[in-house]
């Protein structure tokens, strides 16, 4: 299977995020999390995430100390050079935050967006 490193310079994660990635990993017993984008939602496109022991082929690999980051080229190339990843908690909720320096627009809700 043939794999390309992304500079981490490229996508950046939080230590909250690399800390919270590492603790669903665990949990979950899988070498790594993917990211892709889809389209979706009101504006056109939406993250999805997902657990995976594996990367699909042609994905960027971001190797983090007890897990990787598996982000599919298509969905990169499209809208995710310089994506910042964070995670935020308060009282009520949790959530992964995206930085997208490439996002023109979102829908109300925040959950989808354009390029």
């Amino acid at each position: 299977m043939q794999q390309e490193t992304v500079n981490q310079a490229d996508i950046q994660l939080t230590d909250a995020a690399v800390q919270r990635m590492r603790q669903q990993t665990a949990d979950k017993g899988v070498a790594g999390i993917r990211l892709s984008l889809r389209e979706s939602g009101c504006s056109g496109l939406e993250y999805v995430v997902n657990f995976c022991d594996a990367p699909v082929r042609g994905d960027h690999v971001l190797a983090f100390d007890g897990f990787s980051l598996f982000v599919d080229a298509e969905s990169y190339a499209r809208a995710l050079s310089g994506l910042v990843i964070d995670f935020e908690q308060d009282f009520l909720s949790s959530a992964f935050v995206f930085r997208n320096p490439n996002k023109k627009g979102e829908c109300g809700c925040g959950v989808s967006f354009t390029v």
